[in-house]
């Protein structure tokens, strides 16, 4: 059936030299380390890590890291690999026209472009909620606080949005670059929060480390296990069971590593440099996840979290509200890359459809 029909991995690397529709090899592991990075620390390492920690897992939540980043692991192994053999644009739409025929392919492909677009929409919408933050803390104000977020048009989101696809204009070159100076910014102020917070750790918070099953969590933090429930699944509420449910919470917080894959026809060297930007990205993003964690419930007891702003809080409550506003600018600066990288593999998934004659051929022109 012509629905079911394949496309080989040769043909799949001769199309990536065809005139008018190629894209320049210009990535190298660093740059693709960043793009992983990017996409991945944004609101999970402010927002995720009290939620978790403050209602099922306490202080294991560092655990519940480990767990999620294992479960991770597995899912890169694939992509690392299938990317190194179909070194082409398009990440999971051009292995599944490899493997599963046309008619998959093109319902991964739409898949896959709802799923960043619905992703960039949201993390749009929460970029202009931290901004509000940031303008609030500023010492002047040009409006009364607020009024230019309406209710039901985010004209901030829509603005991010639009600069950032107009930045992709400019070529990969231009935006990796970009990217890699916001994910500079947000990782020194991750380590300016770490560092920051130690002074402040207390041994005793981390008692118990892990809290027996049935212990108070936290005020104000439900969303988690309302989210196990609507998916049918019965949450523990600390004990053991507690560090795989946080582990099922925090998994959202790696999202985003596959997206290094929609970059692999932009890769110089990409049997080698695609598996290392994604492993290096999850690894570095899972040892500041987990050296978060600690400093967090080291702060704070896991059941007096903030699980709306666990560390902006925690920083005000030893009266530093300079950092406090740091975290602010960082949660901005995280949120602003993650939008990047989601319009980047858009992008590149649309270009690869559009080579393949499911998209018009203006979409890779």
């Amino acid at each position: 059936m012509e629905v079911l029909r394949t496309k080989t991995v040769e043909q799949s690397i001769q199309d990536t030299d065809e005139p008018g529709r190629q894209l320049r090899r210009s990535l190298g592991p660093i740059q693709l380390t960043g793009i992983g990075i990017g996409v991945i620390i944004g609101t999970g390492i402010f927002v995720l890590t009290g939620e978790a920690a403050g209602t099922v897992a306490g202080p294991a939540i560092t655990l519940s890291f480990v767990a999620a980043a294992i479960a991770c692991l597995l899912a890169a192994l694939c992509y690392a690999e299938f990317a190194s053999v179909v070194p082409v644009a398009g990440s999971a739409y051009t292995f599944s026209y490899a493997s599963l025929g046309e008619l998959i392919a093109w319902i991964i492909g739409w898949d896959l472009m709802l799923e960043l677009a619905l992703g960039a929409a949201t993390v749009a919408s929460g970029w202009s909620q931290y901004l509000q933050v940031v303008l609030n803390s500023a010492p002047w104000h040009a409006h009364p606080p607020g009024s230019v977020f309406a209710d039901h048009h985010n004209l901030a989101a829509a603005v991010i949005v639009l600069a950032l696809a107009a930045l992709l204009c400019f070529g990969v070159r231009v935006s990796s670059g970009v990217n890699a100076a916001i994910v500079a910014v947000k990782l020194a102020i991750v380590l300016l929060v770490i560092i920051a917070g130690l002074s402040y750790v207390h041994s005793g918070n981390y008692h118990p480390f892990i809290p027996p099953s049935g212990s108070k969590p936290a005020p104000g933090g439900s969303s988690g296990t309302t989210l196990l429930q609507d998916l049918g699944l019965s949450p523990g509420t600390f004990g053991v069971g507690g560090i795989f449910t946080g582990a099922a919470l925090v998994f959202f917080a790696f999202i985003g590593f596959d997206i290094v894959a929609t970059n692999a026809e932009e890769t110089k060297r990409p049997q080698r440099d695609l598996p290392i930007g994604i492993f290096t990205s999850l690894a570095v993003c899972t040892i500041l996840y987990v050296a978060v964690s600690l400093v967090v419930t080291g702060m704070v007891k896991y059941n007096h979290i903030n699980v709306k702003a666990p560390l902006s809080t925690a920083f005000l409550s030893v009266h530093q509200h300079t950092l406090a506003t740091i975290v602010a600018y960082g949660a901005l600066a995280g949120i602003t890359s993650v939008i990047l990288v989601l319009l980047m593999g858009q992008s590149r998934v649309l270009f690869a459809m559009s080579r393949d004659s499911l998209l018009p051929p203006a979409f890779s022109a």
